[in-house]
């Protein structure tokens, strides 16, 4: 079979798993076993899963496969950072980014390609809406992290490329991955999903998903919301807090996590404040206040430090625990979706370089062709 027809196991949840193997008129518990494989012991060679039977190890070579993706560019941070771009199916190319941390890391991971919400400071919507990720490739990046440096991510951050909500079947699908017992035993506490703010998704992953929840909040009213992140349009603030109260309201350990990127001048005065104070009264909360990361062609500068632990400040006053984001691998290119851009530059440079050279080996050979027959006649 040719390999682009084999079916990708890595896009498979323990139940997937079970029904596929099932189908194949094998048992549910083979199915285990090679989910136990692929993702703990990181093994991709069905012909090493020793306690599957020979005859189904031939099988599964025949029909299926475990393509993780491919690390294309590693740019590792003096402080133990690394921000990796990983090569998908049709060259498409995103981001991860792993954050160590004493014996414990954190592993920002993407949910697509590009983003269509077009919030004006994030570097990835500059770039546009390529397309959703797969299972695979959502849980192929933390496969990725795990193997590569060769011990467990402790936790997942879904804040990298792209709006995970829009992408809510797949991204499901991997955190159930995440969690398994069988594969990385992460606990809810540990898988964090961040999202823009799409109403219905928040009631609906509440309905089917344990995981943390962190809001791109960035705004403490709706006419500037509406301008930072325009999904505020059609899902304003009076419909987002609901949402996300019902959503921590049953685990009195769960809190809101609102993500709140500090823009000198423009969401970061002490009337800002106030009015967060006053939209947040009696939803149990973190507010993780983060430094803006410049990139070309941003529009904003980033709050003093000074401005930033004022605001903080007024914020703690009120009882919301707030902390100011480590900036991590300032050294490298910080903003999401940056290095997949610089990438995809340098990517495009060098096809028209080849492009350049193919032309002008063929002019010279044509106008060689010319000269040899202008001397013959």
């Amino acid at each position: 079979m040719a390999n682009e027809q084999k079916i990708n196991l890595l896009n498979f949840d323990r139940k997937a798993m079970e029904a596929f193997f099932v189908e194949l008129g094998s048992k549910a518990f083979h199915g285990r076993n090679v989910l136990k494989w692929i993702h703990k012991h990181g093994v991709t060679d069905f012909e090493a899963m020793t306690d599957v039977p020979k005859k189904l190890r031939a099988q599964l070579a025949e029909i299926a496969e475990v393509r993780v993706p491919q690390i294309v560019f590693d740019q590792p941070s003096r402080d133990g950072t690394h921000k990796w771009v990983l090569e998908l199916d049709c060259n498409n190319r995103i981001e991860s980014v792993y954050i160590p941390d004493g014996d414990r890391s954190t592993l920002c991971v993407s949910s697509q390609v590009g983003c269509s919400l077009d919030c004006s400071f994030c570097s990835t919507a500059q770039q546009g809406f390529n397309r959703n990720l797969t299972v695979a490739e959502i849980i192929g990046q933390v496969w990725v992290a795990w193997h590569t440096v060769g011990k467990p991510v402790t936790n997942v951050v879904m804040m990298g490329m792209g709006e995970p909500l829009a992408n809510f079947e797949p991204v499901v699908a991997a955190m159930d991955i995440m969690q398994d017992d069988l594969t990385y035993m992460l606990s809810k506490y540990r898988v964090t999903i961040s999202t823009s703010g799409i109403v219905p998704a928040i009631y609906r992953l509440n309905e089917v998903s344990d995981v943390s929840l962190a809001v791109s909040l960035h705004a403490p009213n709706n006419e500037l919301r509406d301008q930072l992140v325009p999904i505020n349009k059609k899902y304003p603030l009076e419909e987002l807090i609901p949402a996300c109260r019902e959503f921590v309201k049953n685990d009195k350990r769960r809190k809101v996590t609102w993500e709140y990127v500090m823009l000198d001048g423009v969401n970061d005065s002490d009337k800002h404040g106030k009015q967060l104070i006053r939209l947040l009264e009696g939803t149990p909360s973190k507010m993780n206040l983060i430094p803006f990361n410049p990139f070309p062609g941003a529009q904003y500068r980033c709050s003093t430090p000074e401005r930033i632990e004022a605001f903080r400040q007024k914020l703690m006053k009120a009882g919301i625990i707030s902390i100011t984001r480590q900036t991590r691998g300032d050294d490298i290119d910080a903003a999401c979706g940056q290095l997949v851009g610089k990438v995809k530059d340098r990517s495009r440079r060098e096809l028209r370089m080849e492009r350049n050279s193919r032309q002008g080996s063929s002019d010279r050979k044509v106008n060689g062709q010319r000269k040899s027959g202008g001397t013959s006649l």
